[in-house]
């Protein structure tokens, strides 16, 4: 990705849009000191106590995956392919969401486990616990350098600081309010920035619409610019796929992003549980993705269609989609801040520079905190300090989370070599989730996959899927797109669960008895359940707005099919 350039991309921000961003940062760093003083313990620090209500886990829960990657990818997304990157949501987010509330929270939540990684530890053992840590940890720390560059990049248009300086200030902002409060800080920040963002993105996508000329005029524009209906349809999403097959795009799409991918991503990123998990309740911390996938179905409105707008009515980007040339000093990237720049006056877009950079915190947050969770308790610990007092492992979690920030500020600089960042977050999500997804599953639901299965099918699925991203980058593979990303998550899914039958057969299983609780069919129901959700009203059940939650996305794709 080439910076956005300065010359192009400065906006023009005045007294009041100033004036807005400090009031917002004020309150931010609010919440963290007031967080602190809630903070007795490490499970306050890293759990928020387990005391959270639904409506907060929840709005925080889509808050977390709502940051720059989100705002700024998919609208990078909406302006290379169009009407296609609605799959990222209504097929490669909502149903693992409402899978993870139904099937899968009981689990986590039930077992009193603090993390993923622990999980893995109680089912497999130490060396699959040990592998899950270590990957998660890294991909943390890649994921969050992708937030802190957009945020750094929001900073140098802003001020017009030099990147690196932008790059350090946004850290240490981030750095402040988590190292205060721990979870409680980020949780309660995100629903906050949730607000901010949506109140941000909004009027900036009708004042978009209405540049354009309504619906009519996007789709005349698109069909204009690109030359087809392609991009004004949600199927089969060819060039999003990288398939010049419409069969291929189609079986790409659903089994390597909307099964693989997405619920690889959903149902095992503690970075999304972490906030499931803090809540007060079993019933709570089911109903909490079901209540974010409610948001989530609609979020897309407010970051794709603005970048399909902007590749229409700004000129420079106009020019980049048709020439792909780096001489318009511009990339998909730089989408929604130049729609910023042309149709927002001052005042309003204090507001949207102010809800960018809660998207940007908001995902880095997220990252940091989940980071410095596993790292504390499934690493350090685990296998370095035992059996020290919990003051201790308190103050290692508020360490490491300065040591955590330090490193994203040098993953920061690998994704500036990326014109549209989605393609670089989906390789690691190929490289990192899918195959966790493949063991999870497996062993959740199959009772004979060993111990050795666990790490050997991950190791293995890794491995599968940067074989197949190193085949793709030197050109044996001609992938374009995230065909590639989606590729090496159905390979690494296929791999990790054939290596984990095979090496399953041949060794042995666990006993039963040490696996209630873990796997699905030894479980008795009344495990599952929690004495405090009896009082739950009707409306309160998560079956039922799960329920709700898949009409309404069947719905969607009916519509804009």
């Amino acid at each position: 990705m080439t910076l956005v350039a300065e010359a192009s991309l400065r906006l023009d921000a005045g007294f009041w849009d100033y004036t807005l961003i400090a009031v917002y940062f004020v309150f931010v760093l609010g919440i963290g000191l007031m967080a602190r003083y809630a903070v007795s313990d490490s499970l306050d620090f890293f759990l928020s106590g387990r005391s959270l209500p639904a409506w907060v886990t929840g709005l925080a829960f889509i808050s977390a995956n709502l940051g720059a990657i989100e705002i700024v990818g998919m609208s990078a997304n909406g302006a290379q392919y169009g009407m296609p990157t609605m799959h990222y949501f209504w097929i490669g987010a909502v149903p693992a969401m409402l899978f993870l509330g139904i099937v899968m929270m009981p689990f986590y939540y039930g077992s009193k486990v603090r993390s993923v990684p622990e999980f893995m530890l109680r089912r497999f053992g130490p060396t699959a616990h040990l592998v899950n840590a270590i990957s998660f940890a890294l991909a943390q720390v890649l994921i969050a350098g992708v937030n802190l560059f957009l945020l750094a990049t929001l900073v140098n248009a802003l001020l017009g600081w030099p990147r690196e300086v932008a790059v350090i200030v946004a850290a240490i902002i981030v750095l402040s309010y988590i190292t205060l409060g721990g979870l409680s800080a980020a949780i309660y920040n995100e629903v906050l920035q949730f607000f901010v963002i949506v109140a941000a993105l909004f009027p900036l996508t009708v004042v978009a619409l209405d540049r354009v000329g309504g619906w009519e005029g996007l789709t005349r524009g698109v069909r204009d610019a690109t030359g087809s209906t392609e991009q004004l349809s949600l199927w089969p999403g060819n060039e999003l796929a990288g398939f010049d097959s419409s069969l291929l795009s189609v079986i790409g799409i659903v089994f390597g992003l909307g099964f693989v991918l997405s619920f690889g991503y959903w149902t095992t990123n503690f970075v999304e549980v972490q906030r499931a998990m803090a809540s007060k309740s079993m019933s709570a911390a089911r109903r909490t993705p079901i209540i974010g996938a409610f948001p989530k179905m609609f979020i897309p409105f407010l970051v794709v269609i603005p970048g399909m707008i902007a590749a229409i009515i700004v000129p420079e980007l106009a020019e980049f989609k048709e020439t792909q040339s780096a001489e318009t000093g511009v990339d998909y990237n730089d989408a929604i801040l130049l729609l910023m720049r042309d149709l927002l006056p001052n005042g309003m877009l204090g507001l949207a520079i102010a809800g960018l950079l809660a998207s940007f915190m908001a995902g880095m947050a997220a990252n940091i905190s989940s980071f410095n969770t596993v790292f504390s308790y499934d690493i350090w610990q685990r296998y370095v300090v035992k059996d020290r007092e919990d003051g201790y492992y308190l103050r290692v979690g508020r360490i490491i989370t300065v040591v955590a920030t330090v490193a994203a500020i040098g993953t920061a600089f690998i994704a500036a070599g990326y014109s549209n960042l989605m393609d670089y977050l989906q390789q690691l999500f190929s490289f990192f989730n899918a195959p966790l997804f493949a063991t999870f599953i497996l062993g959740m639901f199959w009772k004979r996959m060993t111990a050795a299965a666990g790490w050997t099918g991950l190791v293995a699925g890794t491995l599968s899927a940067v074989t197949v991203f190193v085949l793709s980058e030197t050109g044996v593979l001609d992938l374009p797109g995230q065909g590639s990303a989606f590729l090496a998550a159905g390979v690494a899914f296929v791999v990790d669960i054939a290596v984990s039958v095979a090496v399953s057969l041949r060794t042995a299983p666990k006993p039963a008895k040490e696996l209630v609780g873990l796997v699905y069919g030894l479980t008795p129901k009344e495990d599952l359940q929690d004495p405090r959700d009896r009082n739950d009203a009707w409306y309160q059940r998560p079956g039922l707005m799960a329920g709700i939650a898949l009409v309404l996305i069947i719905i969607l794709n009916i519509i804009f099919f």
